[in-house]
This record gives structure tokens, sequence and C-alpha cells, in this order.
């Protein structure tokens, strides 16, 4: 296999919130082509060169539902990811990212010219074969940059479709290959990839993929897995409550009230173009996502177990909720228990495929608070207990503050 650099340009990954100022943090961007005797696909890096390094490698399996590559889980996590001085690395695994293909949400059917069809000059030599092959071009791609960047520990991540990539790849690759210290797996179906296309072309397709029946992460691997739930991806079109599975030395499944499965901290100022009923949900995954890539680093690399999430409750087909409307259990984050709004992962009923990913944040029947300093109290002291139990890092504290929402509690005295 060989890494080529191409020269500076757009590596287009698709991205609503705005990037961190990567120069300011000590980092340095490149973009690399990834040839092997699978084939060619691309790879973007970023790195630190001035600031201090942690030795730790995140490579994260690009998302394609939209037809085109995204990075949602460094969107979550890119201030973690930074201020540890990790790597990072997002593959182009799958063919519909360097190809071209269907999306599986935003405009249902459309097609997509991925990178070859976006800038055919720059891509001229990406030569993806087919998903049969994107296993073995992410292992690839990850021993690639582990000796590029110097890396002595190396964490695969990825979010929606790519978790259920990365699921099959946890039970299916790992084990043959043990190329990886540690998952991260985010947002999965119930579900997992196939190890070739179904329908015997080139690509997976998250349609056919959720007609599976549920998988479980295997039992026996020597490495930890941890998995992130949204709220919304329990039920409805992600439907991962059948694979829930307890906890064992090697295995931690969070699951976060009041989180969607996408929401406003990814989508930002874009939103309008949503087009969605009622506003998205404003939940604080991103806070717990930062958490949770400490929390397997710091399993991976130095044997400090994460900790026990209590499961949402649940009752048949939906959530147990408190008189707010706001459901039992998970992860706890301020806005669920210090409500200023409802904050909710499940769909809004009427939306369009996208927004029913966005889930939805609504006005509280009755207030929570009799004034704003009860509010505020209750506030900070959710926010400090999210952080002493481990599901936020204690440098987003003040940031969780800051999403308080005095403005819709009555004035009071």
């Amino acid at each position: 296999m060989t890494l080529t650099p191409l020269p500076p340009g757009d590596h287009g990954l698709l991205a609503a919130r705005p990037e961190p100022d990567l120069a300011a943090a000590g980092y340095e961007e490149s973009e690399h082509l990834l040839a092997t005797d699978r084939g060619t696909t691309r790879v973007v890096v970023r790195r630190p060169v001035t600031a201090r390094t942690s030795g730790t490698l995140l490579v994260e399996w690009l998302n394609v539902s939209s037809g085109s590559d995204a990075a949602p889980d460094w969107t979550f996590a890119a201030d973690e990811i930074l201020r540890a001085g990790h790597a990072w690395a997002g593959v182009s695994a799958q063919h519909v990212g360097a190809m071209g293909g269907f999306s599986a949400v935003a405009v249902e059917g459309a097609p997509s010219g991925g990178l070859r069809g976006r800038d055919p000059e720059r891509y001229a030599a990406v030569d993806h074969p087919g998903d049969t092959h994107a296993y073995d071009l992410f292992t690839s791609a990850a021993l690639a940059v582990r000796e590029l960047v110097g890396a002595d520990l190396v964490l695969a991540v990825g979010e929606s479709q790519s978790a259920a990539m990365l699921t099959t790849y946890v039970n299916e690759v790992q084990p043959r290959t043990g190329t990886f210290d540690g998952f991260l797996v985010h947002s999965r179906p119930a579900v997992a990839a196939p190890l070739a296309p179904t329908d015997g072309g080139p690509a997976v397709r998250m349609d056919d993929m959720l007609r599976g029946g549920p998988v479980l992460v295997r039992d026996d691997l020597d490495v930890p897995v941890l998995v992130v739930q949204a709220e919304g991806d329990l039920f409805d079109r992600i439907g991962f409550l059948p694979a829930r599975q307890p906890d064992t030395d090697r295995f931690r499944l969070w699951e976060v009230a009041g989180a969607a499965h996408a929401d406003g901290y990814v989508i930002g100022e874009f939103e309008s173009f949503l087009g969605c009923a009622v506003p998205v949900n404003r939940g604080q995954q991103w806070a717990v996502v930062r958490a949770a890539v400490r929390a397997l680093e710091r399993w991976a690399r130095d044997g400090v177990v994460p900790p026990s999430a209590d499961r949402l409750e649940v009752d048949g087909d939906d959530f147990v909720r408190d008189e707010h409307g706001l459901v039992r259990g998970g992860v706890r984050t301020p806005v669920v228990d210090a409500p200023a709004e409802v904050v909710s992962g499940r769909p809004w009923p009427g939306s369009s495929s996208a927004c029913r990913l966005f889930g939805s944040t609504t006005p509280l029947a009755e207030p929570a608070f009799p004034d704003r300093e009860t509010y505020l109290a209750a506030y900070a002291a959710a926010t400090d207990a999210m952080v002493a139990s481990g599901f936020a890092c204690p440098e987003d504290r003040e940031a969780l503050l800051a999403e308080a929402r005095p403005d819709l509690v009555g004035r009071g005295a």
C-alpha cells in the first residue's frame, strides 16, 4: 500500500458547523491517496505538529448517508481531539463517497458524484473497487496513517451508517487483523452491514441493510468497544433497541437521554434548510461523544474502565417519560435534568426523512422551575453531576453552562 500526498486543495468533507482553527491549535491538515492492491481511495489527515502529541490516532469511517463524505464524529469531538493532542484520519472507505451513487437521506434517490464527480482532475486516480473491499481499505488506511504520524495507539470511530459498517468490522475483521486498539461505535442501527453488497452492485445500501435482524457486538474481543446511542436511535428508522447487550469488561453502552440521531449542534446555522416543522433537537450529545473519546482512549491505553450507564427506560414501543415528557434513565445531561424545553430524539409526526433523524425541541407544557435563579442553580448542579459521573469532560463544563436557557423561565423574584 502507498500513501501519496495530494497538493493543497478542497477536501470537500461535508460540514455545517464551522471548523476549528487547526493552525492555531498547532495542527496541520493533509490529504492523501491510498493505493492498495484492492484499489485507490482518499484519506484526510489532521495531526499535531507544534502541539503536544498524545501518540493516539483516531481513524474515522467517513459517513456517506448524504451521498458525499462527512465526518460527524470529528464534528462532535474535534475539541477533545485537539486538546488531547490526538491525530485524526478520515477514510473514504465506501464506494459512494469515492465514486458516487445514491444517498440514504437528504433528497431521497438523488445521485451523488462522490470525489470523482466533484473534482475529476484532483481525484482522477481514485478507483474504489466497491464495498466488498471497504473493510480492507479501512484497515490499510489505518496502518498507513499509523506509520505516517507515528502513533502507538489506534482507535476506530464511526457514526450511523458508518457505525453499521464498523460493527461488522468489529465482529468479522478485527479478530483477523488486530488492527485497532479500541472502537467507538456511535449511533448504530440494530443491524450490521453485510460484508458485500446484497444486490451484487458496488455499494452497500442503507435501506437494504436495515431489513436485517439485530446483531450484537461479539463478547470475546481483546480490545474495548464503547457504543454511544442517542435516544432517537432506539426506535423508528434506526431501531437499535433489539441490539442492546449488557456491559462487560470489554464493552460499554451509553444511551443518551434527550438526544437525537442528528441535532442542532451538527446542523448549526443551516437548520432552516431542513424545513422541519419544529426546531430540531437541542440535546447535548456533543459533550457525551467527547467524553466517550476520552474514556475509550484511557481504557485502551491505561486499562481505566469507563463508567457504566443506566439504560433508557422503555415500555413497549415507546419510552417511559417524566411529567414534562422527557425520557427517564440513560446518560443524563443538564437540558434533561434541569429542563427549560422538551428535547426529544423521536421524530416529529409527519417529518421528512431528514427531519425524522433530527428529533425536536418544543416548549414545556408547564414550567419546571418557579424562577430563573432556581433554574440556573439546578442546571449548574446537573452539569456538575454529569462531569462527576464521567459523561462529560471537565473542560466542557463552561460550554455546557452556556447552553442554559434562562430566557425561557419566568423572571421570578
